[in-house]
C-alpha cells in the first residue's frame, strides 16, 4: 500500500505513560504504536519518540550526552532511553523513547508555566535535532506536535539545512489546540540565534512578539490538525486565534485527521477497571456498571438515566451551558456524575451543585483513571457541550463503552457523532448546533425521550456506537499518507531550491 518503510521521529512535550497533562500525551503515546504494529499501515516502519525528561519521569538507561550552545550558557543534553511496548494481534514491538534531560531546564515541580518557557523548549528542540547525527539515525520525517515543537521546522529552515544531514528531513506539524501558541517577547530571537530578518508578519513575528506555533505553521512541509471540521473552523476569525489568515494561505497543505483511541486499553469486554465486562450483544451486563458506579459515588442505586461528564473544567468545554440548565435538569429523574479538575470557578460551581442535589449529583474533583472508565461504562448518556473541540477523545471512548454522546456540532465532535434520526433509526448520538443552554437542554431531552419511550431503539443506538471504528489503525493509515506527502513536498522544495 505504501512506497517503502519510513524512519519516523515523533516529538512531543508530553507522552503517555511517561508524562501527561492532557490528550496530547495520549496521542503521542498511541500513534507510534499503530505506526509500528498495525498491518494496515504497511511494512515495518522505524518509529521513535522524543520528549523532555521532566522530574519524576523515572530512571532510564543513559544513552549519550552532548553540549547544546545557548546564548548565555552551554547546556548539556543528557539522552536517556525508555520504550513504549506496542502489541497488535500477534505482532509486538518496542518503540524507543528518547528522554532529553537537563537539570536546569527540566528538574522542576510541574511541566509547564515557567518564566523561561521559551528557553526551555528552544533547548529541547535544538537537542532533538543535534541528537540525530550522534545516534547515526536520519529520520525521513519529524512529526512535531503543538507549539513546544514549533521551533524544529523553523530551526531546520534557518540554521540546520545548510548541513547535508538535515536537508532531506521532512516535517509535519500537528495542531492539537490552536488556542495555546507559545507567544514570547522579541528577545527570543537571541535564544534562537537568528536575526531581525525573521521578525516580520510573513515569518515568526506575531503582533510584536515571537510565536512558536506560527513557526510550525509557516515552516513545516505539511500541517494537520485533529479533525476535518476543526481544520475548516480555524481558517475563520472565530476560532483562528489570530492565525486564520496564515491558515487560509496554507489551506492547500492543511489536513484534518481525527485522533484514534487504543482499542486494547479501552475494551469493555476485558477492561479490569470496570465492575462487569460486557459487549454489544450482552448489554444487560452493562447495567451492573451503573449500579456499581452509583454505590461508589454514594448515590441511590436505581435504574434511572445516568449522565456522565469527564472533562477539564475550563471555558472551552461548554460548562457554562451545563450550569445554565442544571436546575431544570435536576428536576428530571436522572443522576449526573462529574469527574474533572481545572478552573477554580467551575470546581466551586460543581461543589455547589453537589451540595444542592446530594441525591442526584456525584462529583470527583481531580484525575482518576479508574473512575473515568467506570463512568464511561456506567453512564447512559455522555455530555460534551464544548464551545470548541479540536478532536475530543471522550466521545470516542464513550461510544466504545456504549454511553450515548450528547455533543455540540464543533470540531471533532461534528466529525465523529452522527445525530440520531428517529425516522430512519440512524445515528450515534444527539447533536446540537447553537451554543446555548436551550439547545443543549433540548438535545438531552431528545436522548431521554428515546431512552424512556423506545428501549429497543435505544439498545440499537448503543450497539451502533459500539460498532464504530475510531481505533488508531484507521488514523495511522491517514498519518502515513501525510508523511509520504510531506516527503514529496520536501523533495520538490529541494529541487526548486
Amino acid at each position: 500500500m505504501f512506497e517503502r518503510p519510513l524512519k519516523i521521529l515523533l516529538v512531543s512535550s508530553e507522552v503517555a505513560p511517561f508524562a501527561k497533562t492532557g490528550g496530547l500525551a495520549d496521542v503521542a503515546g498511541s500513534l507510534p504504536k499503530a505506526l509500528a504494529t498495525v498491518p494496515e499501515v504497511g511494512p515495518g516502519h522505524d518509529v521513535r519518540v522524543a520528549m523532555p525528561m521532566y522530574k519524576g519521569v523515572g530512571n532510564y538507561n543513559y544513552l549519550l550526552d552532548f553540549p547544546v550552545r545557548m546564548p548565555q550558557r552551554t547546556a548539556t543534553a543528557i539522552i536517556r532511553q525508555g520504550e513504549i511496548s506496542a502489541q497488535y494481534q500477534q505482532k509486538s514491538s518496542k518503540i524507543p523513547v528518547y528522554l532529553i534531560n537537563n537539570y536546569h531546564y527540566f528538574h522542576r515541580q510541574g511541566m509547564y508555566m515557567f518564566p523561561d518557557e521559551a528557553e526551555r523548549f528552544i533547548f529541547f528542540c535544538r537537542a532533538v535535532l543535534e541528537m540525530l547525527p550522534l545516534l547515526d539515525w536520519q529520520p525521513d520525517i519529524i512529526h512535531c506536535n503543538d507549539w513546544h515543537t514549533g521551533p524544529i521546522p523553523f530551526l531546520l529552515h534557518a540554521r540546520y539545512r545548510q548541513n547535508v544531514f538535515y536537508r532531506p528531513i521532512a516535517t509535519l506539524f500537528t495542531i492539537h489546540n490552536l488556542k495555546y501558541q507559545g507567544i514570547f517577547p522579541r528577545e527570543v530571537l537571541r535564544l534562537l540565534e537568528v536575526g531581525e530578518e525573521y521578525f516580520h508578519p510573513a515569518s515568526i513575528e506575531f503582533y510584536g512578539q515571537v510565536n512558536f506555533m506560527k513557526m510550525g505553521l509557516v515552516y513545516a512541509d505539511l500541517i494537520n490538525t485533529v479533525s476535518k471540521t476543526y481544520a475548516r473552523e480555524i481558517q475563520g476569525p472565530e476560532l483562528g486565534e489570530g492565525l486564520d489568515g496564515l491558515l487560509r494561505q496554507r489551506a492547500g497543505q492543511l489536513y484534518g485527521i481525527v485522533n484514534g483511541i487504543n482499542y486494547h486499553e479501552f475494551d469493555p469486554r476485558h477492561d479490569q477497571r470496570i465492575f462487569k465486562n460486557y459487549h454489544q450483544d450482552n448489554l444487560g451486563a452493562r447495567k451492573e456498571n451503573k449500579f456499581g458506579l452509583q454505590k461508589e459515588m454514594e448515590l441511590p442505586v436505581q435504574d434511572v438515566p445516568v449522565l456522565g461528564l469527564i472533562s477539564r473544567l475550563v471555558d472551552q468545554k461548554g460548562l457554562d451551558l451545563l450550569l445554565e440548565i442544571m436546575d431544570d435538569l435536576m428536576q428530571m429523574e436522572v443522576q449526573l456524575f462529574i469527574l474533572g479538575m481545572g478552573d477554580p470557578y467551575y470546581e466551586q460551581a460543581f461543589r455547589d451543585v453537589k451540595q444542592r442535589y446530594p441525591q442526584k449529583a456525584g462529583l470527583h474533583l481531580g484525575f482518576n483513571s479508574v473512575l473515568a472508565q467506570r463512568i464511561y461504562a456506567g453512564a447512559d448518556i455522555f455530555l460534551m457541550p464544548s464551545r470548541f473541540e479540536p478532536c475530543g477523545l471522550g466521545q470516542l471512548i464513550a461510544m466504545r463503552y456504549g454511553a450515548v454522546p450528547v455533543v455540540r456540532a464543533t470540531g471533532g465532535l461534528a466529525d465523529t457523532v452522527v445525530d440520531y434520526n428517529p425516522i430512519l433509526d440512524t445515528g450515534t448520538g444527539f447533536v446540537f448546533q447553537e451554543y446555548s443552554g436551550r439547545a443543549f437542554y433540548h438535545a438531552i431531552g431528545r436522548a431521554l425521550q428515546l431512552y424512556h419511550g423506545q428501549p429497543l431503539a435505544w439498545q440499537k443506538l448503543i450497539q451502533r456506537c459500539m460498532e464504530k471504528d475510531y481505533s488508531w489503525a484507521r488514523s495511522g493509515v491517514e498519518y502515513l499518507q501525510l508523511y509520504y506527502e510531506a516527503l514529496r513536498a520536501r523533495q520538490l522544495g529541494e529541487k526548486i531550491a
